[in-house]
């Protein structure tokens, strides 16, 4: 019962629509432990078990599908998916391979679902995880070309991703931030904070925001965050604090893909974390939006993405720096203490 509690949720992290089956089958109940629908418009039958050593009837699992679609519960594409909590599934391999079932069947261990699901994590693009949800669809594999476009596309996703971490996460010198549109990026000699603590530092701020907002927020890939509803949604960034001329504060990236996901959120945040200190800054994102004009901006082949400067315009006051103006947003309303 637990496993296929932990199934469905991993199939929610792959940003499935997830029904959760019953844990026992009912008499005029149809017996599927999950019903997945991917963002594409495919539906997946789960059938979960925790080891190979007993046959599964095939016929069963497939006639949960027939009731579904017989029923109006699905529409359109639909496959079946048994996922095993132990890493060897022979038994069951050898039954689907023989069976005339072995065109509608895929196959996955749990440990193989989740690593999907931290590849997933780990990637900031949409269409990483659109690759990454097609391999739970049988297909036909004599051609290779889908299985290497899907790695090549992860693996340059994630490469993406990896970069930005240049112009949001890590830098120990900020680049000279122009006030005005720039092309291109010049090239900065960069010192990183430890990747782990960045991770714990979000990870307590994406803490405290659950327990504010009365909800638990799980990590959508990249910086972003939702809560289960996906109605709330976080993008969450990490800053070090920067002395130098005429400059004393926190500096950022905030990415175009970051503020369309925010906008497709009913409450959404841009959480401004600051390295080494008790506190962070969430901005509403119907806050933020009207002033992205007046901020500066940089170009890259993966987007384009303002520069976000907190300044400390007084002792323990910070404001959002808004261009050559000199205009500053006050940001004492949306600090957010941690300890």
């Amino acid at each position: 019962m637990i496993l296929q509690d932990l199934v469905n949720e991993l199939g929610r992290r792959l940003d499935y629509d997830v029904v959760n089956g019953r844990y026992k089958g009912t008499p005029n109940q149809i017996g599927f432990d999950g019903r997945w629908r991917s963002p594409e418009g495919h539906n997946i039958i789960v059938e979960v078990k925790t080891t190979d050593a007993y046959r599964v009837s095939l016929a069963t699992i497939a006639g949960y599908r027939d009731k579904l679609i017989e029923n109006s519960d699905i529409a359109g594409l639909s496959s079946i998916l048994i996922v095993v909590g132990r890493e060897d599934t022979g038994e069951f391999e050898a039954q689907v391979r023989g069976s005339r079932f072995a065109w509608d069947i895929r196959m996955i261990s749990a440990d193989a679902l989740g690593k999907l699901v931290q590849l997933k994590e780990n990637a900031e693009g949409s269409e990483t995880g659109r690759k990454i949800r097609s391999l739970l669809i049988p297909m036909e594999y004599t051609r290779l070309d889908n299985m290497i476009d899907i790695l090549f596309t992860t693996a340059k996703d994630t490469a993406e991703a990896a970069d930005e971490v240049l112009v949001t996460d890590s830098a120990d010198s900020p680049p000279d931030v122009p006030d005005t549109n720039s092309t291109e990026l010049a090239t900065k000699l960069w010192q990183f904070t430890d990747n782990e603590v960045l991770r714990e530092i979000r990870e307590k701020i994406i803490k405290v925001l659950g327990q504010r907002d009365g909800t638990t927020y799980v990590k959508k890939g990249g910086a972003l965050y939702w809560n289960p509803l996906h109605d709330m949604r976080i993008a969450c960034t990490l800053s070090k604090k920067y002395e130098r001329a005429g400059f004393s504060g926190f500096w950022y990236g905030y990415h175009e893909h970051w503020d369309k996901f925010l906008q497709e959120g009913q409450t959404s945040l841009l959480v401004l974390g600051c390295v080494g200190a008790p506190f962070a800054f969430a901005i509403p994102w119907a806050v933020l939006h009207p002033v992205l004009p007046s901020l500066g901006t940089t170009v890259r082949a993966s987007g384009t993405y303002w520069h976000i400067r907190v300044s400390e315009t007084s002792l323990g006051h910070y404001a959002l720096m808004l261009g050559e103006k000199l205009d500053s947003l006050s940001l004492d309303t949306y600090r957010l203490d941690l300890v």
